[in-house]
């Protein structure tokens, strides 16, 4: 019989919702080492949190993740709040002896990533950082062909994150705009994610160039937030993050990359793209068509030669053949179920999670290198964290 993981999630808005539904479905379609208890959810308005643990089948709630984090019934640590507190729960939930799992970017600097990294590294604790895009089948199965050699040597790598829901500059504030709650703006919110699928891919990152700008200067002051979606309050506020990053990349194996973010591109929703083009083939993946991959391969007859489009819903392919029957899509909260499938398996077989937050850090010492040469106008090397 599989062991139990006491859970207590940290925030319960957009990611709250995401990753509740992946505890609540990740043991019913997988056979797991050890299932997952949704033990508390925590969060600072007590009439929502309260609501939130009812209808997601949390069995208690707190409003201070201080005594949350110091539960002796409490396993895990999931940290789905904004990025500026992550280092402290992370912390304080190691030094307790929980597991931790945490959202993205996994700090808002490189000192605290290293912080948070040793921390959990001294009290032995399984960690991972939720790089959910990882987690989808088609995206594991581009890692698989790479390592197979099918696109050969790694020479370009493109990456491209675009959505618009900022475009509208009465769209109000909230805490994704201020640099004291979320460090950074596209940058740190999109680009982590092109940066790990890039780490993932293609290696590690040893030097960049770069540039950021914020196009819309001033906003309708927070009145209410949820997610993605504001009402006005009274006022204005100042926005203190990038609108859109952009810059280059030099990779330890010698390959080139492209990378841009940015969360003022109409008509773009979630568009998290990645190109990897090798000396003997090239992988493609986009989100907003996720269970597809594309592979060219240079080894086809030239006179059949082009792209194809891998649907990756077979059995066969990662993490499918628990789910539906071939053919039968996958969605955005597939990845987030993935996730704890593979966090669950590394606690109940004492193995090591990926990504872990070494992961984590080197991500953030990538977006770090990029701040600091968009400073200073000239490349940067990337701090090394092992």
């Amino acid at each position: 019989m599989a062991k139990t993981v006491n859970v207590g999630l940290v925030g319960y808005k957009f990611m709250g919702k995401a990753h509740s539904q992946a505890f609540r479905t990740a043991a019913k379609f997988f056979d797991l080492p050890a299932e997952p208890v949704m033990k508390a959810v925590c969060g600072r308005d007590e009439a929502g949190v309260r609501e939130f643990a009812s209808r997601w089948g949390w069995e208690s709630y707190e409003t201070s993740w201080e005594k949350l984090v110091t539960r002796s019934d409490i396993d895990l640590v999931d940290i789905g709040a904004p990025g500026h507190i992550h280092r402290d729960i992370a912390v304080a939930a190691a030094k307790a002896g929980k597991h931790v799992y945490c959202e993205k970017p996994l700090a808002m600097n490189l000192a605290e990533a290293r912080e948070m990294l040793t921390a959990v590294r001294a009290a032995g604790v399984k960690h991972m950082v939720n790089f959910n895009y990882r987690k989808c089948p088609a995206v594991s199965l581009a890692k698989q062909l790479i390592k197979e050699g099918q696109i050969g040597e790694i020479r370009h790598v493109r990456c491209t994150y675009l959505q618009d829901w900022l475009v509208d500059p009465m769209f109000p504030m909230n805490w994704r705009l201020r640099a004291e709650t979320a460090g950074s703006g596209a940058h740190g919110d999109l680009g982590a994610h092109s940066v790990d699928l890039a780490h993932f891919l293609a290696g590690a990152i040893t030097e960049v160039v770069g540039d950021k700008k914020t196009f819309i200067t001033e906003r309708p002051a927070e009145g209410t937030s949820s997610g993605l979606t504001a009402v006005a309050g009274e006022g204005t506020e100042q926005v203190t993050v990038d609108d859109h990053t952009m810059f280059l990349a030099r990779f330890a194996n010698g390959a080139t990359g492209t990378f841009e973010a940015t969360r003022l591109a109409p008509g773009r929703k979630n568009f998290n793209r990645i190109e990897v083009n090798g000396s003997k083939g090239s992988l493609a993946w986009c989100f907003e068509d996720l269970n597809v991959l594309e592979f060219f391969s240079t080894a086809d007859p030239g006179s059949a030669q082009g792209f194809r489009k891998i649907i990756a819903t077979e059995g066969s392919h990662p993490y499918v053949g628990n789910w539906w029957p071939p053919g039968h899509m996958l969605g955005y909260d597939h990845g987030f179920s993935h996730a704890v499938v593979d966090l669950m398996t590394a606690i109940g077989n004492d193995a090591a999670a990926s990504p872990c937050f070494l992961a984590g850090a080197r991500c953030v010492a990538v977006l770090e290198a990029v701040e600091k040469s968009a400073d200073t106008g000239r490349w940067q090397s990337v701090e090394k964290v092992e």
